[in-house]
């Protein structure tokens, strides 16, 4: 059993409020730009790309934009030279927290990490201080209404999957990043209806935090999404969200 990805939950809630959809565009832009660049344009052959497509169409993206994004990865239509950079550091509590940047200056996205985690408590480590934390893995959330926690593992056991937990806006089931599209494919086979998929970095551990802290911790992790050159945000945090208002 892994430890949750509390973070990935209160996310999902805030993406679904959020008057500021655009960045998520921007984002998913981004990430269909480089993974056309680094794999080909060819989603059937490109599984970075693939993913990418389909997390833009949940997000109702037009396809027009997705189609321009892989041609600027390509090379078929000009585009901005974005760099990947991953920052590791640690938040209030001692969390641990993963950041992936997409972006086409390394020393102004440094600068500005830096600053963000200083300002909320947390502070910039070295490179390899908490990714041993964090393994990569296939989230997918579906609905929990139609049927039971124990009907879902039964028609995903056999495809390779590794864990499901309730987390109220949905099961969401853990993979390992080989399986993912399988277990995918099983589940729309099945009828069920996926909110969402994503190959994302869940923590082996968790620290529970609370009152101060667990504010605190939200905060800079919102400051640090909402950041231009910031893909992802991961952090090992737990918290009863039932007493923060998110």
């Amino acid at each position: 059993m892994y430890g949750h990805s509390k973070w990935a939950t209160i996310r999902r809630k805030k993406e679904k409020t959020d008057a500021a959809r655009g960045r998520i565009f921007t984002k998913l832009i981004k990430e269909i730009t480089v993974a056309a660049r680094e794999g080909g344009g060819d989603e059937s052959a490109n599984p970075r790309l693939r993913t990418a497509i389909a997390a833009a169409k949940a997000a109702n993206m037009p396809q027009r934009n997705i189609e321009n994004a892989i041609k600027k990865g390509t090379g078929e239509l000009p585009g901005v030279a974005y760099e990947e950079a991953s920052y590791e550091g640690y938040g209030p509590g001692g969390v641990a927290i993963l950041i992936e940047t997409l972006t086409d200056n390394k020393k102004r996205t440094v600068a500005d990490i830096r600053h963000l985690l200083n300002k909320y408590g947390g502070s910039l480590g070295e490179a390899g201080c908490v990714s041993w934390i964090f393994e990569k893995k296939g989230m997918i959330v579906v609905d929990n209404k139609k049927k039971t926690e124990d009907e879902i593992m039964e028609i995903i056991l056999d495809s390779g999957a590794e864990d499901i937990s309730d987390e109220k806006d949905g099961f969401e089931i853990i993979t390992a990043v080989e399986n993912f599209e399988e277990v995918k494919r099983v589940l729309t086979d099945s009828g069920i209806e996926i909110l969402s998929s994503e190959i994302t970095m869940i923590p082996k551990n968790t620290i529970k935090l609370d009152g101060k802290q667990a504010e605190s911790v939200l905060k800079l992790m919102e400051a640090i999404e909402e950041h231009d050159d910031v893909q992802n945000v991961y952090s090992n945090f737990d918290i009863d969200e039932d007493n923060l208002k998110i």
